[in-house]
């Protein structure tokens, strides 16, 4: 890259804070050449966003088979949904398209692929033995399994990542506040759009609410924390303030990485690789749950300690 390329890319990037190692390494020089070349073309941020969509219930499809090429179809196609659900947001980046429609499509593409691979799942292993009971086979347990998994405890652990996430990137500048939203003006922008001609658009903010209230319904002490700042501070806040919970934030990023795409590919893989899909449930059920529960602990405990130190007179400069 020459010096211009390369300060596009580091424009392209949110924050070193919070990109994991593999995204670093392989998605994000690769989305940022997959960006110049969809720049130079014209083509919006959101037609990649919709292009991952497809290719990531592709690769569900292809894990539905019983057959290792296809398997080893479906995690190529996974990867590649990946890396245009990297390619647009930097995409968005260097061109300035960047809005709340991209945002929250952005964030339901990984659903969609994962609605896809749950399925997967359950229609490959329902008439699996189980796990040492092999005189009984998994039948409709595997389905009330994924579910589970997949629509209470991988949306959550998803949701809070990316909202600690956008929390850092806010506590870091003020000027990403733009994606971390509040379910408050969700629902004021929700009441104040008219159905006509707007029905996707009411339809999509209508699931947006409910995704902001569960971010903040998982978040008790930092949403006191919050309500503090604006009502001691308003919109400046101070730096002291701003580089104290950076610093205990920072550590709780590994974990929202973890929870969210690559750590899961590579166990998702694994299963695939032995044939025992069970385990990515295990995987999902008890070790990311678990990561789930302790970074949630760390944060709010965080929230509570600047809390207490507001409440009790501390000046913040």
């Amino acid at each position: 890259m020459n010096a211009e390329e390369r300060k596009m890319y580091k424009a392209s990037i949110k924050s070193y804070d919070t990109e994991e190692f593999i995204d670093l390494w392989f998605y994000r020089p690769l989305g940022f050449h997959c960006a110049l070349f969809f720049r130079n073309r014209g083509i919006h941020p959101n037609a990649i966003t919709i292009a991952s969509i497809l290719l990531g219930a592709a690769a569900g499809i292809c894990f539905a088979q019983d057959c290792l090429r296809w398997n080893i179809l479906g995690i190529l196609l996974l990867m590649w949904a990946n890396l245009y659900d990297s390619t647009d947001g930097q995409l968005a980046r260097i061109t300035g398209q960047k809005t709340r429609w991209g945002r929250i499509l952005d964030g339901f593409a990984g659903d969609v692929w994962f609605f896809f691979i749950y399925a997967a799942i359950a229609i490959r292993t329902t008439f699996e033995p189980i796990p040492f009971a092999p005189q009984y086979e998994w039948g409709v347990l595997i389905w009330i399994l994924c579910s589970f998994a997949g629509f209470w405890v991988h949306g959550s652990q998803c949701q809070l990542a990316d909202y600690y996430r956008n929390i850092h990137l806010y506590f870091i500048n003020e000027d990403n506040g733009h994606e971390f939203d509040n379910s408050d003006t969700q629902r004021t922008l929700f009441n104040e759009t008219p159905w006509r001609g707007n029905f996707f658009w009411k339809v999509f903010l209508h699931f947006y609410v409910a995704y902001t209230q569960n971010q903040e319904r998982m978040s008790p002490k930092f949403q006191k924390l919050m309500s503090l700042i604006k009502e001691r501070y308003g919109t400046n806040i101070p730096q002291e303030l701003r580089k104290e919970f950076r610093m205990g934030s920072l550590p709780l990023m590994k974990y929202t990485n973890i929870l969210t795409f690559n750590s899961r590919f590579i166990m998702l893989w694994f299963a695939m690789l032995i044939g025992q899909l069970w385990i990515y449930l295990f995987f999902e059920l008890v070790i990311l749950m678990g990561i789930f529960t302790y970074m949630r602990h760390c944060h709010e405990k965080l929230s509570q300690h600047i809390t207490d130190k507001i409440e009790s007179g501390y000046e913040y400069r």
